[in-house]
This record gives C-alpha cells, sequence and structure tokens, in this order.
C-alpha cells in the first residue's frame, strides 16, 4: 500500500492540507481532525472522480490501494496535542525543555532539524509503547 503525504497545519479555527502529488489541491476546514480526515478523503475522491470524467490525467496511486499520512509542522503538531499532553509530559517523552517546546507551539521560534526529529520520535516511541499496552 503506498503512502500519500498530507502536508498539514493547524489554523486559528481548524486545519489545511495540501498535497504534493496534487498541485493546486488544498483543503482547509474549520472542525476537528477527524473532520477534516474525512474532508481530504472526499476532496480526493472528487478529484480523482472529476480528472476521470473530463479524461485529465491524476497520479496513478489513486487507482489502488493508499493510505493518507498527515505530515505536521512542528508548531502545529505541539498545538494538536497541547489539550492531550502537558509541556511537562512532552519535555519527558522528548527530552526538549519545556519552555523551548512552549515557544516552538506559539511560533516564537522554530525547531532545528534536530529538535524536530526529538519530537517526532519522542512522541513516535510513546506511540509504538502504547501498543504494546493490554488492558
Amino acid at each position: 500500500m503506498e503512502k500519500v503525504i498530507i502536508t498539514t497545519a493547524r489554523t486559528e479555527n481548524g486545519y489545511s492540507g495540501s498535497c504534493s502529488l496534487l498541485p493546486g489541491w488544498i483543503v482547509a476546514h474549520t472542525g476537528n481532525f477527524d473532520e477534516f480526515k474525512k474532508e481530504v478523503q472526499e476532496s480526493i475522491d472528487f478529484y480523482v472522480e472529476c480528472a476521470k470524467a473530463d479524461g485529465d490525467s491524476y497520479p496513478a496511486v489513486f487507482d489502488g490501494e493508499y493510505k493518507l499520512v498527515y505530515k505536521f509542522d512542528v508548531q502545529s503538531l505541539l498545538e494538536f496535542y497541547r489539550g492531550i499532553f502537558s509541556f511537562s509530559a512532552l519535555q519527558t517523552i522528548t527530552g526538549i525543555n519545556q519552555k523551548q517546546l512552549a515557544h516552538y507551539a506559539s511560533g516564537i521560534s522554530k525547531p532545528r532539524k534536530q529538535q524536530e526529529e526529538k519530537i517526532a520520535n519522542g512522541l513516535n516511541k510513546l506511540g509504538q509503547e502504547l501498543l504494546q499496552v493490554t488492558v
């Protein structure tokens, strides 16, 4: 199954996304992330349906099985998890000072690539650990 990357950003009232496979295609949605994901899938389906009807070309990946992967910028990712994890908890998960994490989340400063990787790795590690837990 191929992965289709949706570059995602948190907006003031919702989310927006774009995909490099679909030049000029952008989706913006006011609401929660689950609604945004539904809107993205419906928009891609509509794009492909229209391209087929008009005889236009479109990426072949959309003819087979694919998985949408949402890639957040660091500010949007931290903002997304702000209501779930405290910056203290994120500090434990990532090893990055919570004051610095707050600066990244608010856009006061941008993380270096190494810091971005620490954040992603910390959250991925947490996710993998949670998948191993049974109740």
